[in-house]
């Protein structure tokens, strides 16, 4: 009786899963503004440049929608933005691991961290890390969002993404890099880049879906 009882068991968690399989379909999430409405200007920051992926790339990442862009400040400090958005779609892509984006050759990480910044009147998840080659420095500041949270973890991510798929039927998620470039002036740059989040941040919020 045991054994039939746990045969009957499996063979409804096994008919479940194949019907979850079968019938289950995420949503497409579309932006809450489109990426090519990002203002140009803002806070006293303007963009003097902007940058597409090449088709390879392309192939590779496949996001819904993604930008690229240079700003500078009033005080001749440049950072570069990335944005990227994957719909949660059949054709949608998904976001690879961030190490895979790092300065080329001859770049060693000096330092990654995960810290907690308030910004917007939220506490967000990020990752901070420096980049050394040479006297030259890159750093960076980036995290992930999914249905308005934000994470500063691969694993978060996909948990997120699994639970968001089971209970919401939504896969949608977002990817967010800032960085820049400096002569061995950490501190200063890290400042630049917090100054850069303050001000973006919750026009970032904006464009994404919640």
């Amino acid at each position: 009786m045991n054994l039939r009882f746990r045969y009957i068991v499996l063979l409804v968690l096994l008919s479940g899963a194949g019907l979850y399989i079968n019938f289950h379909q995420d949503l497409m999430v579309p932006l809450a503004k489109p990426f090519g409405d990002f203002p140009p200007t803002h806070s006293g920051w303007r963009m003097v440049g902007q940058s597409t992926l090449s088709e390879n790339v392309m192939k590779v990442l496949m996001p819904t929608e993604y930008l690229a862009r240079r700003y500078t400040a009033e005080n001749g400090a440049i950072v570069d933005m990335y944005l990227s958005f994957f719909d949660g779609g059949p054709d949608s892509g998904r976001i690879h691991s961030p190490k895979h984006c790092v300065a080329g050759a001859g770049w060693t990480e000096l330092s990654s961290q995960r810290i907690v910044l308030g910004l917007g009147g939220e506490d967000v998840n990020l990752v901070r890390s420096v980049y050394a080659k040479g006297t030259m420095r890159e750093i960076i500041y980036y995290w992930f969002a999914m249905r308005g949270r934000t994470m500063s973890d691969e694993y978060s991510l996909k948990v997120a993404e699994i639970t968001g798929s089971i209970f919401h039927r939504r896969r949608d998620q977002s990817f967010i890099r800032i960085s820049l470039m400096t002569q061995d002036k950490i501190q200063a740059g890290q400042n630049t880049l917090e100054t850069f989040l303050r001000d973006f941040y919750p026009v970032i919020r904006e464009y994404l879906p919640n």
